[in-house]
């Protein structure tokens, strides 16, 4: 059965791999800008948000990050923050995201004289809004640290996220560049996070190698994986049938460890040579707990109806494939099981199911 984009659009998602940072409206861009003194390539929206897709679109992760340097730079006061993340809020809505974990690294917005409670207050506030208080989407947070950070500072960021662990916050993520940067780096950070029995995500297998997912889930405790786009080095040649899959493929199958898998932005950061190249359908089809995430809709230019849109096209996914991600987003998430229950039976399956 073939599905039209506004088919797709309306569907039920859940969206679990979302930065903040990367998915600004350019025009809001360019009038934060104007009241933040930010100077901008251009003031022209629609040529603003070319300047940003041309930049994050090199096939290199350190190249697609510095996009981010301008974006966070018009995120340094508080209703900058809270229009970001009530605009971001709002976009789920119009996608048809139902649940949506984004994610943000507070220390990044402290530039202009803010602290980081007041950092999260702005953000969380903006959420509320965008979502009318869960009536049209429900949005929590994740917090980020960055890899090339000072462990110090990504113990910090692990500490503001378990204070706020009761007004929105379910997560905490390690993100950023990898080669050089291993997580095992930020192990005091994740120690501290065991101990308050915390949701962990770390972006993993996307720009280095096996030995990264496995250091995010036996070193530092992970619980979901960001990307994993390199476990295909963990499984046998497609040609090989007789060769069996490695310890870390099969740990995270057995574990249903999920995998937060983002096909544009793969592409687009030099993790994948091409979208008919990239491992997801390998993954869906082998039994991975996986779906299908933006990473960062400025920059990839790009929404999950998009990427739901790619893998119909590309790689064949139907309504019950869609259910299924959308399924395996719900009970994979970070929310509370009886919350995560009734989200799945009240806006996933009484859809699907209909």
């Amino acid at each position: 059965m073939t599905l039209d984009f506004e088919t797709i659009r309306k569907l039920p998602k859940v969206l679990l791999h979302d930065h903040l940072d990367g998915g600004l409206r350019p025009a809001s861009i360019v009038e934060m800008a104007r009241d933040q003194n930010v100077d901008l390539p251009t003031e022209d929206p629609k040529e603003l948000a070319d300047w940003f897709h041309r930049g994050a679109q090199r096939g290199s992760l350190p190249l697609y990050l510095e996009g981010f340097g301008l974006s966070t730079a018009v995120m340094q006061t508080k209703e900058s923050l809270r229009r970001v993340a009530r605009e971001r809020a709002e976009d789920l809505v119009a996608d048809g995201v139902v649940y949506g974990e984004i994610r943000f690294a507070p220390c990044l917005h402290v530039a202009g004289g803010l602290n980081l409670e007041e950092v999260m207050n702005a953000v969380l506030e903006g959420f509320r809004e965008g979502s009318r208080d869960g009536k049209d989407v429900e949005v929590r947070t994740i917090v980020c640290a960055l890899r090339n950070m000072d462990p110090a500072t990504s113990l910090e960021m692990a500490e503001i996220a378990v204070d706020f662990r009761t007004r929105g916050v379910v997560g905490f993520d390690l993100a950023g560049d990898e080669s050089g940067h291993p997580p095992k780096q930020h192990l005091e950070a994740f120690q501290f996070l065991r101990r308050e029995n915390f949701n962990i995500t770390i972006h993993a297998g996307e720009a280095f190698g096996l030995s990264s997912i496995w250091q995010a889930v036996q070193y530092c405790g992970a619980h979901r994986i960001g990307h994993a786009t390199r476990l295909y080095e963990d499984l046998p040649a497609l040609e090989d049938e007789s060769e069996s899959q490695g310890l870390v493929a099969h740990y995270l199958r057995d574990q249903r460890i999920l995998l937060e898998m983002c096909l544009s932005s793969n592409v687009h950061t030099g993790a994948c040579a091409s979208l008919e190249e990239h491992p997801f359908l390998r993954y869906y089809r082998d039994g991975f707990r996986v779906t299908l995430n933006t990473d960062n809709i400025l920059m990839s230019d790009t929404t999950l109806s998009r990427e739901w849109q790619i893998a119909h096209d590309m790689f064949g996914l139907g309504l019950a494939d869609f259910r299924k991600l959308a399924v395996n987003g719900i009970n994979g998430s970070f929310l509370h099981y009886p919350e995560r229950t009734k989200l799945r039976q009240e806006r996933i399956e009484s859809v699907y199911d209909a």
